[in-house]
């Protein structure tokens, strides 16, 4: 059964597992709180599909080129030699490999929730149930203009092992320009794409770098859309972006690049990241106006 207060209807019209956010009477986004998902696919919470305010989805879900990817999510590859991203796991010196090592991230309790805003309480923990790490998650959407709307993410999460514990990016263990791990965004298919940020206007000028904000526009059926990523605090501000564009869309604020991001026992990190979700494109002045606004 869903938690009390929370909206039974989803987008799509399943009634279990899901809640929507609504921005001045839009159904905005679809909550996937208790995924029905094979253990490959590290199952965790999602939000698919992510609309503009004139109905044009921005996310994908599952794929088929990455069915471990869902829409927006907070998932990490290595997080003490369990996998939270799902699909294979890197392994130094080998590469890309299946292994039976795939957490669960699980609903545990409601805290809030209504139709502008949701947080729970969720527990990451490896296959037989052993707790990693306990999370404090919040989601929450207001308009900014009237063709763009803003979806602000906050994570809290806290090390539940009694023991240090590392939180790796492939790029960490080799791979290089594979650093992430953390919140991510899986875009749309698009039939044209652009990236934008203050660094400049590629892939290359942002990948692996810091940037007050990030942006992509892209089109989709004649359909022009943005999405604009903004750190919502100065700690996200310093987690480098991880940025696809070339075989598909997705954007990731990264907990650890080149270093394992190494938690003590009950240690606690916080994350803020506010993703604008726009109708047609952005200048990169418009883009920086809008990311101030939204911050």
């Amino acid at each position: 059964m869903a938690g009390p207060g929370v909206h039974p209807q989803a987008l799509d019209g399943q009634p279990h597992g899901t809640a929507t956010l609504r921005v001045r009477g839009h159904d905005v986004a679809r909550y996937v709180w208790q995924p029905d998902l094979p253990l490959a696919m590290s199952p965790r919470p999602y939000l698919h599909p992510v609309r503009t305010l004139a109905g044009v989805t921005v996310t994908d879900a599952a794929p088929d080129s990455h069915r471990h990817q869902f829409g927006i999510s907070i998932a990490a590859p290595d997080v003490g030699g369990h996998n939270f991203w799902g699909g294979r796991t890197f392994v130094a010196g080998h590469g890309p490999a299946w292994l039976d090592n795939h957490g669960v991230q699980h609903h545990e309790r409601w805290l809030r929730h209504g139709g502008d805003e949701l947080a729970h309480a969720l527990r990451w923990a490896d296959a037989h149930g052993a707790a990693l790490l306990r999370e404090q998650r919040t989601i929450a959407c207001r308009p900014l203009t009237d063709i763009a709307w803003a979806l602000a993410m906050h994570t809290r999460l806290t090390n539940l092992t009694g023991a240090p514990l590392p939180i790796r990016s492939p790029a960490a263990q080799g791979r290089p320009g594979a650093g992430y791990g953390g919140f991510f965004w899986r875009g749309a298919a698009a039939d044209t794409a652009q990236v934008l940020s203050p660094a400049g206007s590629d892939v290359r000028s942002v990948h692996g770098g810091t940037a007050a904000w990030l942006a992509v526009t892209g089109v989709t059926s004649g359909d022009t859309w943005t999405v604009l990523f903004v750190p919502g605090d100065e700690t996200t501000a310093r987690d480098r972006w991880f940025v696809r564009a070339r075989d598909y869309l997705g954007v990731g604020s990264s907990l650890a690049w080149d270093e394992p991001l190494v938690l003590g026992p009950d240690e606690t990190i916080e994350r803020s990241l506010v993703t604008v979700v726009v109708d047609g494109p952005l200048t990169p002045a418009a883009a920086a106006a809008l990311a101030r606004q939204a911050t």
